[in-house]
């Protein structure tokens, strides 16, 4: 790329491209641009991670997970079907790697077999940063609060549709979170959480306004990295997972 070239992009990004123009470019080199090279991705076949993916839980063992509650093993169940299941009242668990922003992608589905009702009906959840927290629920023909229900960024963001399957299918997420930044213990950046859930877009780069507490309201704690966490959410929800995995965006 030329000094010429080099200059006007560092131009169009910081006052934008009227202002960064000294002419009405007349050759095709003036407008492209050759560095940096993105780098080389490999998509995953039939549902395995992309080439750059880190795998948190491919069925096999639950060693890259502790209990959120005293840092011991995780208890959870491990199947023979390459998912593991909630171990009621055993606590939520967490990775042991800590991340930022990330692309999440996570599959989950709640019991065939349907029991109780509103809230205690197959619930769990997936927090990023072990802070902000992505509904899992069955919902079909269950009615709760829709800043609760499958999907919402809890009791922030009720979800464009419900895009859930059968009770007793397999549901997958994938997540676009950015962290929230913070200076000299404030936050000057909030966070974003993008959500696609079965394919169908349900949380459109919504921003993140703190914690999402079950009584309260959101809290803005200074914090970095963190560990993803999933809830044991202690009513014998029995929702399983599988196929998890993580691409690092900072």
């Amino acid at each position: 790329m030329t000094t010429r070239n080099l200059l006007l992009m560092f131009a169009v990004l910081t006052f934008g491209w009227a202002t960064a123009q000294e002419k009405e470019p007349t050759t095709p080199e003036e407008t492209e641009i050759y560095e940096p090279v993105p780098p080389k991705v490999t998509p995953g076949e039939d549902g395995a991670p992309p080439s750059d993916a880190i795998v948190l839980f491919d069925g096999t063992s639950l060693d890259k997970w502790i209990s959120s509650v005293d840092s011991t093993a995780a208890k959870w169940i491990l199947n023979d079907d390459g998912s593991m299941t909630v171990k009621d009242r055993t606590g939520d668990i967490q990775t042991k790697q800590n991340f930022g922003s990330v692309q999440l992608h996570i599959e989950w589905k709640s019991p065939a077999e349907v029991q109780r009702d509103g809230q205690n009906r197959g619930n769990s959840g997936v927090f990023l940063n072990n802070l902000y927290e992505v509904q899992v629920l069955d919902n079909n023909n269950n009615d709760t609060y829709v800043n609760g229900q499958v999907g919402s960024i809890y009791k922030q963001h009720v979800p464009l549709a419900m895009a859930s399957v059968p009770s007793g299918e397999w549901n997958t997420y994938d997540i676009i979170y950015h962290a929230p930044e913070f200076e000299k213990g404030q936050k000057v950046k909030s966070g974003t959480l993008t959500v696609i859930h079965n394919g169908v877009l349900i949380q459109d780069h919504v921003e993140i306004k703190g914690t999402t507490p079950y009584i309260g309201w959101p809290k803005n704690p200074p914090h970095g990295k963190g560990p993803l966490r999933l809830q044991d959410h202690g009513d014998n929800s029995r929702v399983s997972y599988r196929n998890i995995w993580v691409r690092e965006l900072d």
